[in-house]
C-alpha cells in the first residue's frame, strides 16, 4: 500500500499530526515530541469512544494500545486526514485492520519487542502454580506457618513433563527455549507447521491434531492471538479432554479460553491449576476465579517491563518515522496474516 502524497511546505519537511492515547514511557514521549507534532494525554485515563472519533480526525497517525476498540464505525469517521494507526503492542485483535486497509489507512504493531518478557512470565506462571507458590505465600502472609513438614506444598517437578503450545510463534518458541533448559517435553499445535530445523533446535513434536495433544500434556501454555479462529479454542469440550492432573497457563489473549468453563472445572477438580495473565473479558475477572487457592491470576503483566515498554516504543517511532518518510511502515500489519 502507498501513502497518499500531502502538500509540501518549501524549505521544511511536514512533521505528522500525532495522537497517543495513553500514557507512555516519558523516555518515549520525549522522543516521539521532538520527531513529530504529538498531542499526549495529561492522565493514563482510556479515551472515550468520543475522544477517539475527535482523535482520528484530526490526526494523521493515530497511536492506540490494546484499550482501544478501533472498529469500523468508529474508522468510518476518520475522514481523509488518518493515514496510520500505529499501535503500541504487538496484538490487534482490538484494531478492525481490513476496514482500515479499505480505507486506506494503514495498521503497524511492535512484534517481537516483548517475546522475552512474555515468555519468562509463562515460566514463572507455570512454576507458580505447579510448585503451589500463592498458598505458601498466603500462610506466611497470615503468619499462619508452623515450620517445615515432609508433606507440607508438595508440588511437582517440571522436569519430564510435557508442556504442550499452543501458537508457536515468537513467544510460543521463546517458551519451548526455555522449558527445554527445565528438562521438560516440548510439544505444540500451530496453524503452520515448523520448518524440520527448528523443531530440531526447539526439541518440539507437533502435532496436527490440538485434541489428541491436549489429552496428552501436563501442562498446556496458549500463546495464540485472539482471532476468530482461536475464539473460544480452549471450550468446555477440549478442556474436558485435559488430565485432570493438568495446568492451564494464559499469558496471550483471555478470549481463547472459555473461562467460565475453566473456572468450572478447576473448581470441581477435573484440571488441577491455572495461571493467567489475560482474562475473556478484560478486566472483568470472573469472581469465583479469585476464590480458588490452586489459582494464580495477575493483571496482564507479561511484558510489563521497563526495557520492553521501551523498545515498544521505539518501534512505534520507526513506523511512524518511515511512514512519514513516505515509505511503508516495517511492522506494517497484513490482514489474512495474523
Amino acid at each position: 500500500m502507498t501513502t497518499p502524497p500531502r502538500p509540501s511546505i518549501p524549505g521544511r519537511r511536514i512533521r505528522p499530526v500525532v495522537t497517543v492515547t495513553r500514557r507512555l514511557p516519558e523516555a518515549v514521549e520525549a522522543r516521539m515530541g521532538e520527531l513529530f507534532d504529538c498531542t499526549f494525554r495529561a492522565d493514563d485515563r482510556r479515551m472515550t469512544r468520543d475522544e477517539l472519533a475527535a482523535a482520528i480526525r484530526t490526526s494523521d497517525v493515530l497511536v492506540p494500545t490494546l484499550t482501544d476498540q478501533i472498529d469500523a464505525n468508529l474508522l468510518a469517521q476518520a475522514g481523509e486526514r488518518l493515514r496510520l494507526i500505529a499501535n503500541f503492542g504487538a496484538g490487534v485483535d482490538h484494531i478492525d485492520v481490513a476496514s482500515a486497509r479499505q480505507r486506506g489507512v494503514m495498521v503497524s504493531n511492535t512484534p517481537g519487542a516483548v517475546t522475552d518478557d512474555t515468555a519468562d512470565m509463562t515460566m514463572a506462571l507455570i512454576l507458580a502454580v505447579t510448585r503451589r507458590m500463592p498458598e505458601g505465600m498466603a500462610v506466611m502472609q497470615s503468619g499462619r506457618w508452623e515450620g517445615w513438614a515432609p508433606t507440607a506444598f508438595l508440588g511437582g517437578r517440571l522436569a519430564g513433563r510435557r508442556l504442550g503450545i499452543l501458537g508457536m510463534g515468537r513467544i510460543g518458541q521463546a517458551v519451548a527455549r526455555r522449558a527445554n533448559v527445565f528438562g521438560m517435553q516440548v510439544h505444540y499445535h500451530n496453524r503452520r507447521r515448523l520448518r524440520p530445523e527448528i523443531e530440531q533446535e526447539l526439541q518440539a513434536t507437533y502435532w496436527e491434531s490440538l485434541d489428541q495433544m491436549l489429552a496428552r500434556v501436563d501442562i498446556i501454555s496458549v500463546n495464540a492471538p485472539h482471532t476468530p479462529s482461536t475464539f473460544h479454542l480452549l471450550n468446555a469440550r477440549r478442556l474436558k479432554l485435559m488430565k485432570p492432573t493438568a495446568v492451564v497457563v494464559n499469558t496471550s489473549r483471555g478470549e481463547v479460553i472459555d473461562e467460565n468453563a475453566l473456572t468450572r472445572m478447576l473448581r470441581t477438580g477435573e484440571i488441577a491449576g491455572a495461571g493467567l495473565d489475560v482474562f475473556e473479558h478484560g478486566a472483568e475477572i470472573n469472581p469465583r476465579l479469585r476464590e480458588l487457592p490452586n489459582v494464580v491470576l495477575l493483571p496482564h503483566m507479561g511484558s510489563a517491563t521497563v526495557e520492553g515498554r521501551a523498545e515498544m516504543g521505539e518501534r512505534v517511532i520507526v513506523n511512524i518515522k518511515t511512514f512519514a518518510d513516505g515509505h511503508r511502515p516495517p511492522d506494517l500489519v497484513v490482514p489474512g496474516m495474523l
